[in-house]
């Protein structure tokens, strides 16, 4: 076996009518998006961060899989061995990325994101992410299906499509962490450019696991380091 080898006869769903959506199917999964952020917030200021987290992640999950008719492989799937390898080798990639952005962005005395608050943070904060990370998969997963499909229709050429459609989900991704206490540039090149490593694995699969073990696997070793005080 080949090392980092993957399935080549899967393919992205939905951009080829595969299966179709109809525009309405399209609309709906869009406003899912915000809807289940601002859900998000309220639930977890006014609930707990535990409970925003599950609701985020069926709001926009459910009308998913509905408009799938059910059939989750068409977008997650059991990984192999080859998948959880790279979901690691993204996850420390992005690691490496962010250590060294961050020492960049403070010798150019610019301000970037000061990241979670430790005062904020317990064991229910390490266990929500197991909702709120496949939550922001699919904050980034839908509409980046949608642009695919856009471009598609223009192009025909399904890779330089999905490219286009990784650099706008990456400015919106990346401004989505903006909180107006560090600069446009920080988050666009931690959080916006960082992306590129989890769509990377999830450009290589086909599989939302590959990129959802990347993005929790970065944010449940933060939280660890801040729960062990370091």
């Amino acid at each position: 076996m080949k090392f980092l080898e993957f399935d080549k006869t899967r393919d992205f769903p939905f951009y080829r009518h595969n299966p179709h959506l109809s525009n309405e199917s399209w609309l709906i999964l869009l406003l899912s998006v915000p809807l289940a952020f601002l859900v998000y917030v309220f639930l977890s200021s006014f609930t707990s961060e535990l409970v925003g987290s599950v609701y985020f992640m069926l709001i926009m999950l459910i009308p998913l899989l509905y408009f799938s008719n059910w059939n989750y492989k068409l977008f997650i799937q059991k990984p192999t061995k080859n998948e959880i390898i790279l979901g690691v080798l993204m996850f420390i990639g992005y690691m490496i990325y962010s250590i060294i952005i961050e020492n960049l962005l403070v010798n150019l005395g610019i301000v970037y994101p000061a990241g979670a608050n430790p005062l904020n943070i317990d064991y229910i904060s390490l266990i929500s992410l197991i909702f709120s990370m496949m939550g922001e998969e699919l904050i980034k997963f839908i509409p980046l299906m949608f642009f695919l499909r856009l471009f598609y229709k223009v192009t025909e050429n399904r890779n330089l499509s999905f490219a286009l459609s990784s650099i706008i989900i990456m400015i919106g991704f990346g401004l989505l962490h903006y909180d107006f206490t560090s600069s446009v540039i920080s988050v666009l090149l931690l959080q916006g450019l960082g992306t590129s490593f989890e769509l990377y694995g999830y450009f290589k699969t086909k599989n939302i696991f590959v990129s959802y073990l990347s993005h929790i696997l970065t944010d449940a070793t933060v939280f660890i380091l801040i729960l062990s005080g370091l």
